[in-house]
């Protein structure tokens, strides 16, 4: 049996925690890239769109476009996708952003619960 190879990564572009790695990539026989759950933060630490979920919503799709590009993987490897909106948001307006930045992809398996805290989107 093969050994699998466990590698922890904060790629350039995403902001650098000291505490958790955005990225995860298992591999051996095959690979599988697990991506933390990505908000509105660029880079600098800063957040994007406050109370605005369309730009929001492009902030963490660009978060993980980065993520996937640095395993050198695109939205079309994407299995499935968990979206996390605070309650009273429009989905018709993330779906809106998603379709703008990410175009059509091919009926991944999404999971949207609504929820009551922060008024900051995350996909993950």
């Amino acid at each position: 049996m093969s050994r699998l190879k466990v590698k922890h990564s904060n790629p350039e572009g995403l902001f650098d925690s000291r505490v958790f790695s955005q990225v995860v990539t298992v591999s051996g026989n095959a690979k599988t890239i697990y991506i933390g759950g990505q908000n509105a933060i660029n880079s600098e630490g800063q957040l994007i769109g406050r109370d605005n979920l369309e730009l929001q919503t492009k902030q963490v799709l660009e978060n993980i476009k980065i993520a996937l590009a640095s395993e050198n993987a695109t939205f079309n490897d994407v299995i499935k996708l968990n979206i996390y909106m605070v309650n009273g948001c429009d989905p018709a307006v993330g779906l809106k952003s998603f379709k703008e930045t990410i175009g059509e992809m091919e009926k991944p398996p999404i999971m949207i619960p609504k929820i009551k805290t922060d008024k900051t989107a995350q996909i993950s």
